[in-house]
């Protein structure tokens, strides 16, 4: 899953893609280099931000949604609002990728239900207006577990169908370094509940932490590290923002096996 940020203010391509056409030729130039999706997200979700109106948001990403569509690209909306979500089914997004799960408007969770589209519901503590402060984990992989099979749970009670549900830990949003550490070590826990789980470590600040990297495009190598050991590991998909370099990996990876 390639990363296409619209926004004026993502952690690490916050401002290069307020063109749509750029962030059109950015994810053709994914599906060039092996992305099977590309992530279009128009509210950045990094933490300290402060939510933008939703009609901001779709103006943000519609045009880009409609582009890629077009051409044939499997698109993946990043948001938390039912009314963009909407608009952007309409226009032929395969998938709503949550931050908050289907929590954050009610009106999300029946939309997903009567679309029939794929939902990926993502595991975060508190919210970005706080940074993610929250109630500590005891175990952080069986916490985030629990949290992520109550909510597909529910899901499927609304009437969305297993074979539509993904599951995302969250890693970055809310987590210290160990923990997000643990969370890529424990995919394999998160996977036995029988949903995909997809990891988006890239260029996330906790690599800065450990290796270095003040600049978010200074982390692609370690990134690329965590995305072939998360999908080593029984990750089904890795959201990232160097494709070319993670896709080689992951051919070398597979390759060993």
């Amino acid at each position: 899953m390639a990363i296409v940020n619209v926004t004026p203010d993502s952690f690490s391509d916050g401002g290069e893609r307020l063109r749509p056409a750029q962030a059109v030729d950015d994810g053709l130039r994914f599906v060039s280099e092996g992305a099977d999706v590309v992530d279009v997200g128009g509210e950045s979700t990094r933490p300290g931000s402060r939510p933008c109106a939703p009609e901001e948001e779709l103006a943000r990403i519609l045009p880009v949604v409609e582009a890629l569509v077009r051409q044939k690209v499997v698109v993946s909306v990043d948001t938390r609002r039912a009314s963009v979500a909407r608009a952007c089914l309409d226009a032929g997004a395969a998938i709503v990728n949550d931050v908050s799960a289907l929590r954050d408007d009610v009106d999300l969770l029946p939309l997903m239900a009567r679309c029939g589209a794929a939902v990926i519901l993502m595991h975060r503590r508190g919210c970005p207006e706080s940074y993610y402060e929250g109630p500590a984990y005891g175990d952080v992989v069986e916490d985030v577990r629990r949290f992520l099979v109550e909510r597909a749970t529910a899901c499927e009670a609304a009437g969305i169908s297993r074979d539509c549900i993904a599951l995302d830990p969250g890693v970055g949003f809310g987590k210290s370094v160990a923990e997000n550490l643990s969370l890529i070590a424990g995919v394999g826990h998160l996977a036995a509940a029988g949903y995909p789980v997809l990891i988006g470590a890239s260029r996330k600040g906790f690599i800065g932490k450990l290796a270095g990297g003040g600049d978010p495009r200074d982390r692609d190598p370690a990134s690329v590290w965590l995305a072939v050991e998360a999908a080593r590991r029984g990750a089904a998909m890795v959201r990232v923002h160097n494709v070319a370099a993670t896709r080689q990996a992951l051919a070398v990876s597979m390759a060993m096996r």
